[in-house]
Parts: C-alpha cells; sequence; structure tokens
C-alpha cells in the first residue's frame, strides 16, 4: 500500500489549504485514516483522524474549529481541509492509516511521504 499526500504549499496566516492523501495498492476498508505533522525541531504530532465510516472523528486541540476531515471511500482518499491557519501550523504533514482505533502513531500501518505546509505571518 502507498499512500500518496499532495497539496502542500505557502500560504499567509488567515488562508486556507486543502491536503489529500490517495491510497494505492488496496481499497483501505476498515482503516482509520488521518494525518500528523512535524515541525521543524518538534516531534510528530497527531492532527485529525476518520473512521472508514466518516462518522467518527478525532483532532487535535490546537485545530480544532479550523481543521476537518473528510475521506471518499470510492477513491481511497481522505482529506484535510486547513482553515484560518496560523504561523504555527507549519509542519511536514504525513497521512497515515491504520486498522483499529485510534490513530495512534505507534499502531499506524503506513505512512505516507509528507507534504511541506508552510505559514507565513
Amino acid at each position: 500500500v502507498q499512500l500518496q499526500a499532495s497539496g502542500g504549499g505557502l500560504v499567509q496566516a488567515g488562508g486556507s489549504l486543502r491536503l489529500s492523501c490517495a491510497a494505492s495498492g488496496r481499497t483501505l476498508s476498515s482503516y482509520v485514516m488521518g494525518w500528523f505533522r512535524q515541525a521543524p525541531g518538534r516531534e510528530r504530532e497527531f492532527v485529525i483522524s476518520i473512521t472508514w465510516s466518516g462518522f467518527a472523528t478525532d483532532s487535535a486541540d490546537s485545530v480544532k474549529g479550523r481543521f476537518t476531515i473528510s475521506r471518499d471511500n470510492a477513491k481511497n482518499t481522505v482529506y484535510l481541509q486547513m482553515n484560518s491557519l496560523k504561523p504555527e501550523d507549519t509542519a511536514v504533514y504525513y497521512c497515515a492509516a491504520r486498522r483499529g482505533y485510534p490513530l495512534d502513531q505507534y499502531a499506524v500501518e503506513y505512512w505516507g511521504k509528507g507534504t511541506l505546509v508552510t505559514v507565513s505571518s
């Protein structure tokens, strides 16, 4: 299974970006998918996740009310809509998938290559 993330870039504070993560190699039915991020000099941290059904989501307090996650199972793709971006959101964002819940980084089965998000002040 390969996870291909895209959509990163440079945006001004207050702006928006949409990341996509497309899975190939198999259908990730029953997998929880989501995103982690790693800022320079900091450890990787959980951002947001969504269950296969899409009915349950979880997010870090730092992004609640600003970031939303959705998935299109027919396309095997998960999306991260990021609004009201702040400079502290600057990081490399990684998509991830695992069976089971929650999306603990030590239980992740598949990682995508990161995509850089830079938020300028």
